[in-house]
């Protein structure tokens, strides 16, 4: 069996030495993916639409992964304020609406003070 690694081209990958995300046989690991969007390297104040990044870039992984979102079994959520997390719901509730992964939210502090939400999942793809 042969490990596939993807890149988002973030910075971070490069600096740190990780992927955005590992697909070994069928399983999906997306490493803890912030709200910025790495085109621009921008990243937006409100936590929110910091969310809906978050999630774009994690779709785009699991894309690249030959997964999708409904195949998320697992999400880890991790905000510097425990507070933040409630105005994130119904951009959670849209994306994982299908698939209803175990859950676990963590507040913890992030590496960057601008990043108000981190989400890393884990995802098992459909037999072929």
């Amino acid at each position: 069996m042969t490990r596939q690694r993807i890149s988002q081209g973030s910075p971070f990958e490069e600096k740190v030495g990780y992927s955005r995300a590992i697909v070994d046989g069928r399983w999906v690991f997306v490493a803890g993916t912030t709200g910025f969007d790495y085109d621009t390297m921008e990243i937006s104040d409100d936590v929110a639409e910091q969310a809906e990044q978050c999630l774009k870039n994690i779709c785009w992984a699991l894309d690249q992964a030959g997964s999708c979102i409904d195949d998320v079994v697992r999400v880890h959520y991790i905000v510097p304020d425990a507070d933040d997390f409630e105005p994130c719901w119904p951009i959670l509730k849209k994306y994982f609406k299908s698939a209803r992964p175990a859950a676990t939210m963590f507040q913890a502090g992030l590496a960057d003070s601008r990043m108000k939400i981190e989400i890393e999942v884990t995802a098992l793809k459909q037999r072929d």
